[in-house]
Parts: C-alpha cells; structure tokens; sequence
C-alpha cells in the first residue's frame, strides 16, 4: 500500500459488510411490520365474528342458561367457534407461507423456508391472539339474562 495515500473514511469490517445486509434488513423490518398488521387485523376480525355470533345467537344461549347450563359450557361454546376459525386461518395461512417461503429464500437469513419451530410459534401466537379475541364476547354471552333473551325477538 502506499503510506502517502490519504485515509479520507475509516470504517470497520463489521461497518463496511453491514452495508450488503441492508437489502435483508429491510426486507425483515417491513415482514414485521406486516406481520403485526395482520396479527392486528386477524384479532380484529376473529372478535368481530365472534361478537357477531354472540349477539345473533342470544336467544339460544339465553335459552341454554334457562336450561341450566353452566358458564364454563358457554365459555367453552363461544371460545370453540371463535377458535375453529382461528385453525383454519391459521392452516390456510401456514400454508401459504411454506408456499412463499420458498420464493423468498434470499431474504431468509439463518431460517430454513420451512422451519418447524418458526411455524409452531406462529401457530402458537394465532391460536393465544384467537383465544384473547374470543374473550370479550365470551364474557358478554355469560351475562346475558335469560328472561330477556326469551322475551326478545
């Protein structure tokens, strides 16, 4: 080399080979971005339904609690749809992403396109967002009162 050059930059190697990451860095922060979106949107739509059904089917649950059932049975009746929903979302999705995965192979940094443990903690995370979401409209079947979900029509 030749000493009389001037340094115009000093940079390190970690700073000069971070630069051909940024393609994958970019890629990654806008994926979670969308990510979360979705995870935001499924939430939404999942309480939606499940707020929906709640609200149609009040006089047969009314009926049900007029029956004697218990609230865990109707916990369990408001949860289970909303969480039938959630698995096949959650199938149909995972499908589609072992699909993509394989397109985007490029931009997967240190994950294979179909990576078990990824695909289990994602299945993991829809099911604990569908349970969550499923809650609230849970809670509002188990304070219906019978007597006046008889006398609505």
């Amino acid at each position: 080399m030749d000493p009389k050059l001037p340094i115009v930059a000093a940079q390190t190697l970690e700073d000069y080979t971070s630069i051909g990451l940024v393609p994958q860095r970019v890629a990654a922060s806008v994926s979670g971005s969308l990510g979360m979106v979705g995870l935001l949107l499924a939430a939404i739509g999942i309480y939606g339904v499940t707020a929906y059904m709640v609200t149609s089917r009040t006089r047969e649950i009314g009926i049900r609690v007029a029956l004697g059932a218990q609230p865990g049975a109707v916990m369990r009746m408001v949860i289970g749809h909303g969480l039938r929903l959630t698995i096949a979302g959650t199938i149909i999705g995972l499908g589609l992403a072992a699909a993509a995965g394989r397109l985007i192979v490029s931009l997967l940094m240190g994950v294979a396109p179909i990576d078990v443990v990824t695909f289990a903690g994602a299945g993991a995370l829809f099911a604990i967002t569908g349970i969550a979401a499923c809650y609230v409209p849970a809670r509002r079947a188990l304070q219906i009162d019978a007597s006046q979900a008889l006398r609505q029509e």
